[in-house]
């Protein structure tokens, strides 16, 4: 399901604050990022607003409360909406977190991770490849930071790894989150990128966080540091099978949208580098031009 994906290119969250610059300046932005539980079940104005953005704008809806990790079943009236929604917007793929966000009784209000062992690692693998198959797009699973690292039988690399080895789903490499998690628990991140499929990654996130008194902070609330765009570089030396990159920023907006453009910029840059061709697999497709791609593609 993961061939033949169009290339979006550089991309930007949708965020209500950022609503007007990106109207003003969306020759300079290739495609959006939408919070899914934003307009998942909206009033029919909202949705009929988003649908007028995708007529701009290819969108690709990135949930937040699936709960791919939950031991219950994913919630079937969730992905029936969630189905509708990519339908509507006619977006390329949807993506959502490799965790839990509730149990049978709470919801938690966070990002959960799982308990990194392959019997849970293959429970995911067959619900997202349900999901998958029910809302009829590619489902990319992102990688979440995470504060405690409990003693478990795998690594993050190869609890991701197990999980991509039983679905056919894609991933959404959020090279933020693996910079902050490897200083956070000193890993190295060049081995996660070594454990890993690369070749699934389709997507990746691009954030700036904050450096706490005793760990870094995933906060969305900065730009994009150096170690993180040097990741990217890494990853991208090693697949072309990434189609879009996005720039996430959820607070602390700067005062002068440009300083998002120049990162939405840097991230097509890098994007359009010419491939190693080594890196490339069998089923990967050429390059194209970013926007031009994600224009003809709808």
């Amino acid at each position: 399901m993961l061939s033949g994906l169009p290339v979006l290119g550089s991309g930007l969250g949708h965020r209500a604050e950022l609503a007007e610059a990106i109207e003003t300046h969306g020759d300079r932005i290739d495609w959006l990022e939408i919070i899914t539980e934003h307009y998942l079940f909206a009033p029919p104005d909202e949705r009929r607003r988003l649908r007028e953005l995708a007529g701009r704008f290819p969108i690709v809806p990135h949930g937040v409360e699936l709960s791919i990790g939950s031991e219950r079943e994913v919630d079937p009236a969730y992905v029936e909406a969630l189905a509708v929604l990519v339908a509507e917007i006619d977006a390329p793929w949807f993506s959502d977190h490799l965790c839990f966000t509730k149990t049978d009784k709470i919801a938690l209000g966070l990002l959960a991770p799982l308990a990194r062992t392959r019997e849970v690692a293959r429970a995911v693998a067959v619900k997202a490849q349900r999901v998958q198959e029910a809302v009829g797009r590619p489902f990319l699973l992102e990688n979440i930071t995470y504060y405690v690292d409990l003693a478990t039988p795998l690594t993050e690399a190869q609890f991701i790894a197990e999980v991509m080895e039983h679905c056919d789903c894609g991933l959404l490499l959020d090279v933020a989150n693996l910079h902050i998690n490897a200083a956070n628990h000193g890993f190295d991140p060049l081995g996660f990128l070594d454990t890993i499929p690369v070749e699934r990654v389709v997507q990746v996130h691009l954030a700036g966080g904050v450096q706490g008194a005793e760990m870094a902070i995933d906060s969305h609330g900065a730009p994009v540091p150096e170690p993180v765009w040097d990741l990217l570089g890494e990853l991208l030396a090693r697949t072309c099978t990434v189609r879009a990159t996005l720039i996430e920023r959820d607070q602390n907006m700067p005062g002068d949208f440009a300083e998002l453009l120049a990162e939405v910029d840097r991230a097509r840059a890098a994007l359009a580098a010419p491939a190693d061709p080594a890196a490339c697999g069998p089923e990967a497709a050429p390059q194209a031009a970013p926007r031009a791609a994600a224009v003809g593609s709808r």
